[in-house]
């Protein structure tokens, strides 16, 4: 398994970057995981936009999902130029009614089921419904030998302690700095997120979603007062895994 971050900021993207967007590849397969403000611009630095096989979205907040209609647009102009009829499909829940904006002429909206581990190429994933102001779910991806946790938007919970225990990878909202309070807007601090993956036993953990304002190399420093593993701070090309250099 592969993982790329596209997009690593929170709210809207800084200059020449892009919000939460993550590739995930195993073999020949890739999946993006959310789809937010710019993923369509970076994303081209590493795939075609019709290399994808598949998009899994972890709610509808626009900086997880604003590039979804660009997207949509980009499969449809290259259908058109390529003369093929080749369809994407989005895979979103479907407690929020943007849901019905996910099938489009050359994209299908399909239904994942949160109780239920869903079967993607060679990926199984399974899913944690987050603390968050809408209907929002993290996702536990494997591929029968690594695996890769997403808390997606999330305030702290115990209940990531056991969904990501022993995860080789795992990417943390870490919108916030030690010592604030994000349980309002649903995100976590530094603190936080180095206390679920050192409790879940994890190999790496990546601080993602970033704030815009104070110094992100703080948060870095602060998750090392918990978690004595390996900690980055998300950034656009930062991989993990196969090819990894």
């Amino acid at each position: 398994m592969k993982i790329t971050v596209i997009g690593y900021w929170g709210g809207y993207p800084a200059a020449g970057s892009a919000t939460s967007s993550y590739l995930v590849e195993k073999g020949n397969y890739t999946l993006l995981v959310d789809c937010g403000s710019g993923t369509l611009s970076r994303l081209q630095q590493f795939k075609k936009v019709t290399d994808l096989d598949a998009v899994i979205l972890s709610h509808y907040h626009h900086d997880h999902i604003a590039d979804l209609g660009v997207l949509q647009y980009a499969w449809l102009v290259q259908n058109s130029v390529e003369q093929t009829k080749k369809t994407l499909p989005i895979y979103g829940h479907s407690e929020d009614v943007a849901f019905s904006k996910l099938s489009h002429q050359y994209t299908d909206g399909i239904a994942y089921h949160p109780e239920e581990t869903l079967q993607l190429g060679p990926f199984s994933i399974s899913f944690l419904k987050t603390t968050h102001p809408v209907p929002c779910y993290g996702m536990r991806i494997c591929d029968g030998t690594d695996t890769f946790v997403y808390t997606a938007d999330t305030s702290y919970s115990r209940e990531w302690i056991p969904f990501a225990k022993g995860a080789d990878l795992l990417v943390t909202d870490t919108n916030f700095y030690k010592g604030m309070d994000g349980s309002g807007p649903g995100h976590m601090t530094s603190e936080e997120a180095a206390t679920i993956a050192s409790q879940a036993n994890v190999d790496t953990l990546w601080l993602s979603h970033l704030p815009h304002f104070g110094q992100h190399t703080r948060l870095k420093q602060e998750a090392e007062d918990f978690f004595h593993g390996t900690i980055q701070l998300a950034t656009e090309g930062l991989t993990w895994g196969e090819g990894t250099q």
